[in-house]
């Protein structure tokens, strides 16, 4: 069975305001928790917002240029906008691995192996939250973000993916609390990725992602949001 005929996917191509999406989220996952409604991968963009995650810390808020609204996710400050590829991802884990920790090693997979596709080379960090790359000055920069939430064993949020956005917007804050190291997108590397282009990469890949949620692990790892 494919998965597009358990979960749905949405694409979107006009921008979603990010409290609009805040709010469809949590009622969704409440959904899928209760058997209601269908697991979901949504794609789209934001107008310009920085949202606070749980650990976010109020002097890494530099310039509230943009509206700022605090997430519930896991995470410190991130910026979106324009340019920028989100990818929302509610499953419901009892029908995989119940294994937080596997869920986010498989989005950040997913992430890796589409930015792979479009020749960007791409790799976790240990202790340092996103997706990283070299940016166009050889330097470390960061090209993706990952933020989850789980209530309920249903995951919430996911990942973002610089396209092409204004990367000074990200002036405003110390994105995910990290000083030492910059932010780059597909654009500052030389390649012109549009969303559609990134959509149909990404979910190429989406079989080979839940096929990795679908082995469990040795030990089941407590989620952090259980409410």
């Amino acid at each position: 069975m494919a998965a597009t005929d358990t979960i749905e996917i949405l694409c979107e191509s006009a921008q979603v305001p990010y409290r609009e999406a805040l709010d469809a989220m949590t009622l969704r996952n409440a959904a899928i928790a209760q058997g209601t409604a269908r697991e979901l991968v949504w794609l789209l963009e934001h107008p310009p917002v920085y949202t606070a995650g749980t650990s976010a810390s109020p002097d890494e808020l530099l310039d509230p240029r943009f509206e700022v609204v605090f997430a519930g996710r896991g995470g410190r400050y991130t910026y979106h906008g324009p340019g920028q590829r989100i990818g929302y991802v509610l499953l419901d884990l009892t029908r995989r691995a119940r294994d937080v920790r596997g869920f986010v090693h498989a989005l950040e997979g997913w992430v890796i192996d589409t930015l792979a596709d479009f020749g960007v080379e791409s790799w976790r960090v240990e202790g340092r939250v996103g997706i990283w790359t070299n940016g166009s000055d050889g330097r470390e920069a960061k090209i993706g973000a990952i933020g989850v939430r789980i209530r309920r064993w249903v995951t919430m949020h996911g990942f973002s993916v610089n396209l092409s956005p204004d990367l000074s917007h990200f002036g405003g804050i110390v994105p995910c609390g990290i000083e030492e190291f910059g932010v780059t997108s597909l654009a500052a590397l030389g390649r012109d990725v549009t969303p559609a282009a990134w959509d149909k990469a990404l979910l190429s890949r989406l079989d080979s992602f839940l096929a990795r949620l679908d082995t469990p692990c040795p030990s089941v790892i407590t989620p952090p949001e259980s409410a």
